[in-house]
């Protein structure tokens, strides 16, 4: 089953909003599959949260300006690579509000 078409059945169904993740990016850290992201954004209206993938904020960054209305990390944060303060300002820094 094509999972973007899946996606467009499930807000027809009833679906309030995605967690989009990629098999394929997960855990491999070199960033969220932005081409399924903006597809699903382009045949969608609801929220997107992005998963799989993410190594650095500017993945973040990238996944939210094609699509992802909020995104989803968690190797980055498990390895110590990234303090979760460091993340929240790079995002911020590149006008995405956060929480």
């Amino acid at each position: 089953m094509d999972a973007v078409s899946w996606l467009v059945e499930g807000e027809k169904r009833g679906a309030g909003e995605f967690v989009l993740n990629s098999m394929d990016a997960d855990g491999t850290e070199t960033g969220y599959d932005l081409n399924l992201i903006s597809e699903v954004a382009s045949k969608t209206s609801l929220p997107i949260i992005a998963s799989g993938g993410a190594g650095h904020p500017d993945h973040m960054v990238a996944a939210v300006r094609v699509g992802a209305s909020a995104v989803l990390a968690a190797s980055i944060f498990h390895f110590g690579e990234w303090r979760i303060a460091e993340v929240k300002e790079r995002l911020g820094a590149a006008g995405i509000p956060v929480r």
